[in-house]
């Protein structure tokens, strides 16, 4: 049976350590060759991804470039052309996956909006890292105007707002596309953050999360499936503990339980558990989301591998 499927991309499957335009290029080959069999099973696919690294690397081009004459564009803007650049690559990696197994299938990049609320807490509290790691004397150097966190022991990060997004702007221009056999590409980075207020649509300073953005459009289009790709096979409580457990099968209720005991890392696996939480608490027809590693995406039915959330 045909299923509509909406993967979100963790950052694993684009960026490495080198940040160069090539590397990103194989990497994202790589991940096409893993989502093509999703399509070869008759599902219809729409890819979303994150952009932490790139849209951070954009804005340090962008400040080290400012000028008068050629001022710094800001950072919803940022977003909306590593959407962009990042759907450039994936589109033409899928495309090329594609022919290579014989599928006759067009792939298409929109541009995607997500629209939040001016009163979201986050624009007070900004808590979402992007961009390079730095040293303590890097971060010193940077302006005085940025707010830096000590991210996972691995170095400073910048941190912008990360409000939660409450529509999609062109949710219902990618049901068109799917319904009509497009693979899609949609919602990179989050979404460009935009406000609405009497119908004008105003780009804001901030990063939406890939997988909460992934959840909503997922839920607008009514998908039967949400997987959220990232860098371990399943979910873990007691994560790195003695008794740490892996989770094969859990509901909504277990989840919420398990947040309640801090057992999921914040900026990393609590919002995919959030998204998961959301995507099947707004389901009409018992969807699923499913938590895994790219390496598990071909035999994700088959074999039940990831934690399936229900």
């Amino acid at each position: 049976m045909t299923k509509k499927i909406v993967v979100a991309l963790g950052g694993n499957a684009i960026l490495s350590d080198d940040a160069s335009a090539e590397s990103q290029q194989v990497a994202l080959k790589q991940t096409a060759e893993r989502l093509v069999p999703l399509i070869e099973q008759g599902n219809e696919l729409i890819i979303s991804h994150g952009n932490g690294p790139q849209v951070g690397n954009l804005l340090l081009q962008q400040m080290a470039a400012d000028s008068p004459d050629n001022p710094a564009l800001p950072l919803d803007t940022c977003v909306a052309m590593t959407q962009g650049s990042i759907g450039y690559w994936l589109q033409q990696a899928m495309r090329d996956a594609l022919k290579k197994r014989g599928i006759e299938k067009e792939v298409a990049t929109l541009l995607t909006q997500a629209v939040v609320s001016k009163e979201d807490p986050a624009f007070t509290n900004p808590t979402k890292p992007i961009g390079p790691f730095l040293s303590e004397e890097e971060k010193d150097q940077q302006s005085s105007g940025d707010t830096y966190i000590e991210d996972s022991g691995r170095g400073w990060r910048k941190v912008v707002p990360s409000p939660k997004p409450i529509s999609i702007s062109e949710a219902s221009l990618i049901n068109k596309l799917v319904d009509s056999g497009v693979v899609t590409v949609a919602a990179g980075g989050g979404g460009i953050p935009v406000t609405m207020d009497n119908d004008q649509t105003e780009g804001v300073e901030a990063v939406i999360d890939k997988d909460l953005a992934s959840e909503k459009l997922a839920e607008l289009i009514d998908a039967d499936v949400f997987i959220i790709l990232t860098a371990v096979d399943h979910v873990f409580v007691n994560y790195n503990q003695p008794n740490q457990k892996k989770l094969t099968h859990v509901t909504v209720e277990e989840l919420k339980q398990y947040i309640k005991e801090n057992q999921f890392a914040p900026g990393s696996m609590l919002p995919k558990v959030e998204a998961a939480i959301e995507f099947v608490e707004h389901s009409e027809k018992n969807n699923t989301t499913i938590i895994t590693s790219l390496d598990n995406v071909e035999n994700i039915f088959s074999e039940q591998t990831g934690t399936h959330v229900q």
